[in-house]
């Protein structure tokens, strides 16, 4: 690359062929192309172009203020001079521009290193100065004579989205400053005190960016830092206790409740999170009303909250219900309160775990019922989930109560469900 001493025209050398390469990989030259392809009328000489870029059929280039040019040669060999014109900012919306950007440290960093951050394209745009051109601001030019994109303007658009990637100062000469005015202009503002130093105290809130532009960025922007560490636990919820009358309606204890179990599984998502191979695993659904209700009643609520919570279930029935939950969630919550009957396959494979888990002479005898296998004396019980997991139950004051997490053994899930209460057999 050449360039005049003043910097207002940059000249780049032809490019080899681009064979088995995109013509950009920065997001600022990906949206040079979108302009070209979405503003087109002749889909077929984007296409013509593009295939004349990949050649090599592109000369030297040269920027200007408000223009890139170049000969463009067609596929017999004759050479056409192509420009692309782009409307220079007037003289305002540059100040504005400026102005922005040294309101925020790391936009002048960026411009320095030569990047362009996609925030900083957004904030400009909220100061009403749209760097990258829209649909039907790239015009064309071209000796061939046609009045719209040619093949040979459209090479020339490829070709500076090269250019675009390796140096976006070719973009702003083309709205109109050279690289060296920018960053002069840049320095002398810094240096009037418009840029904060290190010591005077946090930069400028940034409000974020735009959903679509990150996503289309996703994968040229930079890797993403590491995950956070895990806090030690949950994070403790505010207390409403003020000593004021509570709105009519409102139940303090209630949505104090509702906070603290609304952290607890937010920490738990994020301890899973990140746990290894998270990715790899399904996401989980959307609890039923009665599912949510039971994790609730697992946060141990008091009082009236507990009351409203159980409606529906007897003491009793709730306790068991919790039980199931914090051995499993939904899922032990289903095996509790569903019967089904294994057929086939599934219960092919049932049969054969079963037959084995144990040693002739070590293996109990179960009778079954759907997915329930029940040691003969009454006292154990194995249930059978649709995943193919065996989970431990046992009797306690006459009834079925979940007594531990799934195994795929049944013989290790049976002995986890042993009976230490000693309080009976159900039927």
């Amino acid at each position: 690359m050449t360039r005049h001493d003043d910097g207002t025209e940059l000249v780049f050398a032809a490019y080899p062929p681009a064979h088995g390469r995109g013509f950009a990989q920065t997001w600022w030259g990906q949206a040079w192309l979108r302009a070209l392809e979405e503003a087109a009328l002749d889909g077929s000489q984007v296409k013509t172009g593009r295939r004349l870029a990949r050649a090599g059929a592109v000369g030297t280039v040269s920027v200007r203020p408000g223009r890139v040019t170049a000969v463009v040669k067609d596929r017999d060999g004759t050479g056409y001079r192509a420009d692309v014109l782009l409307a220079e900012l007037p003289e305002e919306q540059w100040d504005r521009f400026l102005a922005m950007a040294v309101e925020r440290a790391g936009h002048v960093a960026a411009l320095l290193d030569h990047e362009m951050p996609p925030h900083l394209v957004e904030d400009a745009a909220g100061a009403g100065v749209d760097l990258l051109p829209g649909m039907g601001d790239l015009e064309p030019v071209c000796e061939c004579g046609a009045w719209d994109q040619c093949g040979h303007t459209a090479a020339l658009c490829y070709q500076v989205a090269r250019l675009l990637d390796e140096n976006p100062f070719v973009l702003l000469l083309m709205r109109g400053r050279a690289e060296n005015a920018v960053l002069e202009d840049l320095q002398a503002r810094s240096t009037r005190g418009t840029v904060p130093s290190a010591d005077s105290g946090p930069s400028p809130a940034y409000d974020g960016v735009d959903a679509e532009e990150a996503f289309a960025t996703g994968a040229i922007l930079p890797p993403l830092p590491a995950p956070p560490e895990l806090p030690e636990g949950p994070g403790v919820p505010p207390s409403l206790d003020t000593g004021a009358e509570p709105p009519p309606g409102l139940d303090p204890a209630a949505l104090e409740f509702l906070a603290a179990r609304a952290a607890e599984e937010a920490y738990r998502l994020l301890a899973d999170a990140l746990r290894p191979g998270h990715e790899r695993r399904p996401l989980e659904g959307d609890l039923t009303a009665e599912q949510d209700r039971v994790r609730l009643l697992a946060g141990d609520p008091q009082g009236a909250v507990a009351e409203r919570l159980s409606a529906g279930r007897s003491g009793d029935e709730s306790a068991v219900a919790v039980r199931a939950w914090r051995y499993g969630g939904p899922a032990a919550l289903s095996v509790l309160e569903e019967e089904w009957t294994p057929g086939g396959e599934v219960l092919a494979r049932a049969r054969a775990a079963l037959a084995t888990a144990w040693e002739e002479d070590e293996r109990p005898e179960l009778r079954q019922r759907g997915n329930h296998w029940t040691v003969a004396d009454g006292s154990r019980q194995l249930r059978l989930d649709r995943a193919g997991r065996w989970w431990p139950y046992r009797t306690e004051n006459g009834r079925w109560v979940p007594a531990g997490e799934p195994d795929r053994n049944p013989a290790t899930a049976l002995a986890s469900a042993q009976d230490t209460t000693g309080d009976g057999t159900a039927g």
